[in-house]
């Protein structure tokens, strides 16, 4: 399940939806929210207000505000709203600040599965096996270790993704559950040449922000479906070796990748030997500088197309 994007509504046009529909909104989540806390009788106006709007857009984009503005407790107890939206509200304070990730190990292969980079940011990376409750305080895997599934959670002080799972060769499955962020500008390394992962789930990726994506898939051979569909790339200039050596993918659309502040491709493409086409129409190469070996080592490549 992934987090909800704010919409380009303004927050204005929000707050002008709240009081054309209900003027206490407004005004009592403009007030202390512990408010909420001891009128009981406003607190359950609020809540059957909020689970009576029928449209979900509109819930969603109050929920939005709402948290924004640390006002989210009033929703926490009510479970029509809660499953209206499909969302956890026991994290409410942090929602849009979380990243979860699922992650799968290959059996028999021990290792490290993240890469925390930093000793200072170890707090802030909260990890547990087999759907324990009981955190762990390692980033890797030993022989004695019994570990069908690796959940990860990701606080927001951890600003940067870069080398996120550099070079951890144990983990065939990676999924981005939630990814509720969209402060991140720089994603370069961050699979470099987890050589096993089979199988990826980014969809519920946010790139909005992100500058760098070099070398971010390099060196994953056995991964064969990769979909970059929801992919905002019109803030990246390096794309350099961002697939090299993919070696498994017959097929990659990156149709919507907008490429006009790129300045560098070099070996974007190089040694991804069993692509059979690649149609890059839409790619804007106006400010790129560097491109080479971008596509060399292609050996399978029956049809290429570049704008």
């Amino acid at each position: 399940m992934g987090c909800y994007k704010p919409s380009n509504v303004k927050e204005k046009e929000i707050e002008n939806e709240i009081k054309f529909n209900k003027p206490i909104i407004i005004e009592k989540f403009g007030v202390n929210p512990q408010i909420f806390e001891s009128i009981e009788s406003e607190q359950k106006e609020i809540k059957n207000y909020l689970q009576n709007i029928k449209s979900k857009y509109i819930l969603k984009q109050i929920f939005n505000y709402l948290q924004k503005k640390n006002q989210l407790k009033i929703m926490k107890y009510n479970n029509k709203i809660k499953e209206r939206l499909n969302i956890n509200l026991v994290d409410y304070k942090n929602y849009s600040d979380i990243i979860e990730i699922d992650i799968i190990p290959v059996d028999n292969n021990y290792g490290k599965f993240i890469n925390i980079l930093k000793l200072k940011e170890k707090p802030y990376f909260h990890i547990f096996f087999n759907d324990s409750k009981k955190e762990i305080n390692r980033n890797y895997l030993t022989e004695d270790d019994n570990v069908t599934k690796i959940k990860i959670r990701i606080d927001k002080e951890v600003k940067s993704l870069v080398g996120l799972f550099h070079n951890c060769k144990c983990v065939e499955s990676i999924n981005f559950i939630k990814f509720c962020r969209n402060d991140i500008n720089n994603m370069s390394n961050m699979f470099f040449n987890c050589s096993s992962l089979k199988e990826i789930n980014l969809s519920n990726f946010n790139t909005d922000n992100v500058i760098y994506m070099s070398n971010m898939f390099y060196g994953c051979s056995n991964l064969e479906e990769l979909n970059l569909s929801n992919f905002n790339t019109e803030n990246v200039v390096n794309m350099s070796y961002m697939f090299y050596g993919c070696r498994s993918l017959k097929e990659l659309n990156v149709s919507n990748f907008k490429t006009s502040n790129v300045i560098d491709m070099t070996g974007m493409f190089e040694n991804c030997s069993s692509l059979l086409e690649l149609n890059l129409t839409n790619f804007n190469i106006n400010k790129v500088k560097y491109k080479k070996n971008f596509i060399d080592g292609c050996s399978s490549l029956k049809k290429y197309i570049l704008a």
